[in-house]
């Protein structure tokens, strides 16, 4: 159905005036008690094999929706009846900030990618900490995605982390330090090696005053080298990181086939989407061995179908998340990958 029928009326629009008519489309739907059900029904792939336990919390299963998706916590409720084993929500920032001009969210169809230079626009902090107070205690695992501010200079960037820390801490049940997005200037500098110690030393130190810390994980870029992958890990273990989410989007646009022509009208951005799916993989199974599978992995990137997350899984990931594959594949992508890692077993 999404296919034949609703994926070309979407993309008729914008990308970013389809996500927001997508997502209109579903809390209709789920405003009816039948459809609701419907909804679930099709999409939920219940069963107890498909449970994991990690960093000291229980997913339903082992897909999730990666951050960018759902930014300011509005959505995670109806995405939730789409089958997801967990929801990442942001990036947030400390104030709200309207992001890069439009038109910012481009696609790629011959690629089956995404470019997006968004630049964290979000609502802020306390419009999230309002709306995650509404949650349903234990109804669903929930990430929080933290970053930076814009006219934060990188030197303070510390403060505006642990100001969302704090705030968010009651309501996620795990935290994603996010210094990989290329949208916002400099903010990339930050995985250096001295800078991002210093930064989760100072967020690691704030999560073990709380009585029960919550699980403090780092998304990288898939434009590291190996000689940085090697950091990360020295990294990870200094500060006693529970996890690495790999990876974010890339600034590369090797090997597309989109006409350079339309690359270069389109500008700035971060890739997602197919064309990433190899160097992710690559990244997950280099920490994975490095780290003799001490280090745990969410695998993201390039996941249109069920064999890619299988093989993320295969290479060291513990999870997987998904985002632009449900653009060109739809909502049943979730559906399908729990589906096939339970006829694996």
């Amino acid at each position: 159905m999404y296919k034949l029928i609703l994926k070309p009326i979407l993309f008729l629009f914008s990308p970013e005036k389809a996500h927001h008519l997508t997502l209109l489309l579903l809390k209709i739907g789920l405003a009816i008690p039948l459809i609701g059900w419907l909804l679930r029904r099709n999409y939920e792939v219940r069963d107890k094999r498909l449970e994991r336990k990690v960093f000291g919390l229980t997913f339903p299963n082992p897909v999730g929706l990666a951050a960018g998706f759902d930014k300011d916590g509005k959505h995670y409720e109806a995405m939730s009846a789409l089958g997801f084993g967990f929801i990442e929500i942001g990036t947030v920032t400390p104030l709200g900030q309207p992001g890069n001009p439009l038109p910012r969210l481009f696609r790629l169809p011959a690629d089956e990618a995404l470019i997006n230079r968004m630049g964290f626009n979000n609502e802020g902090l306390a419009a999230l900490v309002e709306r995650l107070k509404k949650r349903k205690p234990g109804s669903l695992v929930i990430g929080g995605n933290i970053g930076k501010n814009k006219v934060t200079p990188n030197e303070q960037a510390g403060r505006d982390y642990a100001i969302c820390f704090e705030a968010l801490f009651p309501y996620v049940d795990y935290f994603v330090v996010n210094v990989s997005s290329p949208n916002t200037p400099n903010l990339r500098d930050l995985q250096e090696k001295g800078p991002l110690t210093e930064l989760l030393t100072a967020i690691q130190h704030l999560n073990k005053q709380k009585k029960h810390p919550k699980p403090l994980l780092l998304k990288i870029a898939p434009d590291l080298t190996d000689g940085q992958l090697d950091d990360i890990l020295d990294i990870a273990q200094a500060t006693k990181l529970d996890g690495v989410i790999a990876t974010n989007t890339t600034i590369s646009r090797d090997s597309l086939t989109t006409n350079a022509q339309i690359l270069s009208e389109i500008g700035a951005g971060g890739l997602s989407g197919k064309p990433l799916k190899n160097r992710s993989t690559e990244i997950i199974k280099y920490l994975h061995q490095k780290s003799k599978g001490s280090l745990t992995i969410i695998g993201v990137g390039g996941i249109a179908d069920p064999s890619d997350a299988i093989e993320k899984l295969n290479a060291g990931a513990a999870l997987v998340q998904v985002y632009s594959g449900l653009v060109y594949e739809g909502p049943t992508l979730v559906k399908r990958i729990n589906r096939a890692i339970l006829d694996m077993k």
